[in-house]
């Protein structure tokens, strides 16, 4: 009698990780997180002040579209000199807490110089200048939570 193949075993859902993630979003007040680890996305979002179940998709799916407002004339995003949050974290103008910003509007930057720093999972991420000029808007206050793609700042 020949043996069945065995079924690809599913990976284990980290139930104690969606727990911190949805308990981040609440000390953050975010309303999405996401992150991938060992081959695995897990994404946590709230609607309407309810946490929505987690979706877990293999490494390198493509993300679910997003629906897109109606937005006003200026608006940021569509700056050719803006930068976006690269994570859903917590935007710091200054490396330490009453330091000095790295930026103000009007300050030069180089390409590489670093604007800000995006606290994500208790990791400091250093956000660079993606080319030189003039900081002409920054869009977030000192300590906000931003959202992967939000308008931090714009550059000319």
């Amino acid at each position: 009698m020949a043996k069945a193949p065995d079924k690809p075993k599913k990976p284990a859902v980290d139930q104690e990780m969606i727990r911190e993630l949805s308990a981040l979003l609440d000390e953050t007040g975010l309303t999405e997180i996401e992150i991938e680890q060992d081959g695995q996305r897990v994404r946590v979002a709230r609607n309407a002040g309810r946490a929505m179940p987690a979706h877990i998709a293999p490494a390198g799916a493509p993300p679910a579209p997003v629906a897109m407002s109606a937005s006003k004339p200026a608006d940021p995003a569509k700056h050719p000199g803006v930068v976006t949050s690269p994570m859903v974290g917590t935007a710091y103008m200054a490396a330490e807490p009453g330091g000095k910003p790295f930026i103000d509007v009007g300050s030069k930057v180089k390409a590489g110089d670093t604007l800000l720093i995006v606290e994500a999972m208790k990791t400091m991420n250093q956000i660079p200048a993606p080319r030189a000029g003039t900081v002409i808007q920054v869009l977030f206050e000192d300590g906000q939570p931003v959202e992967f793609g939000e308008p931090l700042v714009i550059i000319e």
